[in-house]
């Protein structure tokens, strides 16, 4: 027993009467999950950076290492955090003599932060006898020409 597909031999009934195979791609599943994913992305980018935002100044050359090393933050409202954990600045040396001793450290100062706050934990810094690294972000080629 043979079984014709499409009316094989011509003599059988047609199913589709001439239709062509149905070709199209419905793209509206695609479009939700691309519009979902561009939302979650948008709500989680900014949770990517670092905790306490600090506008750093721009220089032209800044050192490609980054080790691992503790991180003292000024923000521009004067607050002190040593990594994300806030700190009077009279215990500031004894944190960095027990937890980071010999281990050199960045300092991370927002550019609208008053120089006061910064000189005096400069001096802590130097009375503890501890190496610091200054963080800048390099200058974009658009900064240059817009001066």
């Amino acid at each position: 027993m043979a079984i014709a597909v499409n009316g094989g031999s011509g003599n059988g009934r047609r199913r589709f009467h001439g239709t062509s195979a149905l070709s199209d791609i419905n793209v509206t599943p695609f479009v939700d999950v691309v519009l979902v994913l561009l939302v979650i992305f948008m709500m989680t980018a900014h949770v990517m950076e670092f905790g306490i935002e600090i506008d750093v100044p721009k220089t032209k050359y800044v050192s490609d290492s980054a080790k691992e090393l503790p991180v003292i933050n000024l923000t521009r409202e004067g607050g002190l955090y040593l990594n994300e954990k806030a700190v009077n600045i009279n215990e500031l040396n004894a944190i960095l003599q027990s937890r980071f001793r010999g281990q050199a450290v960045y300092v991370r100062a927002d550019r609208g932060c008053l120089w006061e706050p910064i000189a005096a934990v400069l001096s802590e810094l130097r009375e503890a006898r501890i190496t610091v690294n200054m963080v800048t972000q390099p200058e974009d080629s658009a900064d240059k020409r817009r001066r």
